[in-house]
């Protein structure tokens, strides 16, 4: 049985929260985000806790999720997200053209992708790639996106991966 719901989530001075009815609004240094609670679900904040409480059992899905969702908004805020994306393969690059990710991965053409609202993208080098947000959920899905033009193959390792992904490889045919 999951405990994360009733886990008291602290909050940091510089970060405020605000609850109406069944909207969260958590501002930060970084910014602000919101969500809304499901059905079922209420929150309360008495002396920078956060306490997560649920009606009955029935809605004990939703419980775990919406406090680690919370969690994450806050951490979002005061910290930020990132995840490193790499190119493995010869030709495979990726290239900033103003809102847009050109990524050149082996297809006949360049592959553009616009970069979402709220996400700050930087190649350091033209194989490496670093997606900056606050937002975990929108962090996360357009990396995803960008590995999906062309995912990591196990017998080469060609791609494109996270940083420090560790992907199985596999052996080839072998002679007569």
């Amino acid at each position: 049985m999951s405990r994360i719901g009733n886990r008291v989530i602290t909050v940091p001075e510089n970060v405020t929260v605000t609850i109406n009815d069944d909207c969260v609004v958590v501002k930060g240094p970084k910014g602000e985000l919101s969500t809304k609670l499901t059905k079922g679900i209420s929150a309360k904040c008495e002396n920078n806790e956060l306490f997560i409480s649920r009606e009955n059992d029935s809605y004990k899905v939703m419980h775990g999720t919406t406090n680690a969702n919370i969690n994450n908004m806050i951490t979002g805020v005061t910290k930020g997200f990132e995840k490193k994306l790499e190119a493995v393969g010869v030709g495979y690059r990726f290239q900033l053209k103003g809102n847009n990710v050109v990524v050149n991965a082996g297809y006949s053409h360049p592959v553009e992708v616009k970069v979402p609202e709220g996400i700050s993208v930087e190649s350091p080098s033209n194989t490496e790639l670093t997606i900056k947000g606050i937002d975990k959920c929108l962090v996360g899905e357009f990396a995803a996106n960008i590995r999906k033009i062309r995912q990591p193959e196990p017998y080469k390792g060609k791609g494109i991966r996270y940083a420090g992904e560790h992907i199985i490889r596999k052996e080839g045919k072998k002679a007569a």
